[in-house]
């Protein structure tokens, strides 16, 4: 059976170059900010308790949008929806290896992330930022698009509110969480 569109990226997307917006985040503790997610409550990353990881996406599409040709010019940015299902197959996995929370983070609104939540089976929350409150905290790389400010594609691994993995830029979209369960199994090292 062909993969969906959506699951399938085109070979010859534009390699993001690691600029080192996400170097001074490193080893620090998040800031306390409130998300909402798409169980309807509110997150602070900062309190939760455990490893966390989460990673950040652009954008998703809604069902039947045609992607556009700049879109796919953008370094990084094609593969939202791949990126999320890496997470959902892997889910399992990552709990197996110690992880106590799993959410994805967009600009988009939290009804916009519910439909692509629910439409393909997520198993964790999707957190959003659409007031830019985690970005301007972080000072996370971002990045214009049609007017909207996107997030660029990155993971942070979080222990008890501190920062202790970044694998930024994150591609390709679709082996991120494959990153962070080769990461996890190597004992949780430095960042390659």
């Amino acid at each position: 059976m062909a993969q969906p569109s959506w699951q399938s990226l085109p070979q010859d997307l534009p390699k993001p170059e690691d600029d080192g917006a996400c170097d001074h985040i490193k080893d620090s503790m998040l800031p306390s900010v409130s998300l909402t997610s798409t169980a309807g409550n509110e997150v602070d990353l900062s309190k939760l308790s455990g490893l966390t990881i989460l990673f950040a996406y652009p954008r998703t599409a809604a069902p039947g949008q045609v992607v556009p040709d700049e879109w796919n010019e953008i370094p990084g940015a094609r593969g939202c929806t791949p990126q999320a299902c890496s997470y959902r197959d892997a889910s399992k996995e990552f709990l197996e290896l110690g992880v106590s929370h799993i959410f994805g983070v967009s600009t988009q609104d939290t009804d916009y992330q519910l439909e692509l939540k629910q439409r393909v089976h997520l198993p964790y929350q999707l957190l959003s930022d659409e007031k830019l409150k985690l970005v301007k905290a972080l000072k996370l790389p971002t990045f214009e698009f049609e007017g909207e400010t996107l997030i660029k594609r990155l993971t942070l691994a979080v222990e008890d509110g501190k920062i202790t993995w970044i694998n930024y830029p994150d591609f390709p979209a679709d082996k991120s969480a494959s990153k962070a369960v080769d990461w996890l199994r190597q004992g949780r090292g430095e960042r390659r």
